[in-house]
């Protein structure tokens, strides 16, 4: 018998139907990216968002983001799950921390967004 989220359920189909009503392809690819497997979403370590982002970028994670690291830039990151760690690191740089479909709610284009992974 397979378990089902049935909050991730809910928010793939939320993030297709604002793709379709906004006529944008970034929330589709954020659902398709969540709808596999859970040893296939995508974990992100702090390190790496803090490498690869700029100031004031906003980036979303489809899957979860670790502790791992430092952030030394204020930065916006979405993701599906953070580890306390992360979270607390996020808020200690001065960033953000936001689930997916609070983002999508206050940015429904999706513009000036970066999916990582």
């Amino acid at each position: 018998m397979k378990m089902k989220n049935q909050h991730l359920e809910s928010l793939i189909k939320d993030l297709k139907k604002t793709s379709i009503e906004q006529e944008v392809k970034i929330w589709k690819r954020v659902a398709t990216d969540l709808e596999g497997p859970n040893k296939n979403r995508r974990i992100v370590n702090l390190s790496k968002l803090s490498r690869y982002c700029k100031e004031d970028d906003v980036v979303i994670v489809p899957g979860k983001v670790l502790g791992m690291g430092n952030l030394d830039k204020k930065i916006t990151v979405v993701a599906y799950n953070f580890s306390n760690g992360a979270e607390d690191k996020i808020k200690k740089s001065g960033s953000k921390s936001m689930s997916i479909m609070d983002f999508v709610k206050k940015n429904p284009k999706g513009s000036k967004v970066r999916v990582m992974g």
